[in-house]
């Protein structure tokens, strides 16, 4: 049975490849929400410093803050260091990630959604999709498993957000 065991050990590294990145997206995706539970109002200056635009609708919105940014950079620095890839590689995902994210939420906010408003599919995809593709060759990946580690985020994204609602 060596043959089954190589399968095996095949199949552990081809999910261990795409689950360093896709823990990294969650810790992104998370670090800004754990931030605001545990500081509350403080340091919740807005990235966009409260620029609106001529349509009077803000840049990003209020809940997108600089102490978010840094609980992203940090986060995932910090679990990057302690997968391997170096704390350098896990910054440069945080930032990246909260860039996506604000990409979503001027999107959101062109169309006149509310802040906070959750629109499944435009909240993840590019929170994971522009570190994924921008660090695609640092993280080892192919576009299509930089495509199948964001579609994973958003379904989990999805389903978690559904349930944080009920």
């Amino acid at each position: 049975m060596p043959n089954s065991n190589v399968r095996h050990d095949t199949v552990v590294l081809a999910l261990q490849k795409l689950l360093n990145p896709l823990l990294l997206i969650v810790m992104a995706n998370s670090a800004a929400w754990v931030a605001a539970r545990l500081f509350g109002a403080r340091w919740t200056a807005p990235l966009d410093f409260g620029c609106t635009l001529r349509d009077g609708s803000r840049l990003l919105g209020s809940h997108k803050t600089w102490r978010g940014l840094a609980a992203a950079v940090i986060g995932c620095g910090l679990l990057a260091q302690l997968l391997g890839p170096g704390f350098a590689l896990g910054a440069a995902f945080g930032i990246l990630a909260l860039l996506g994210d604000a990409l979503s939420s001027f999107i959101k906010r062109r169309l006149r959604l509310d802040a906070g408003a959750e629109v499944p599919g435009l909240d993840q995809v590019p929170e994971a999709l522009l570190p994924l593709l921008a660090l695609q060759r640092q993280v080892g990946l192919s576009l299509v498993e930089c495509l199948i580690v964001a579609a994973i985020f958003a379904v989990l994204d999805i389903a978690v957000t559904r349930l944080r609602h009920r």
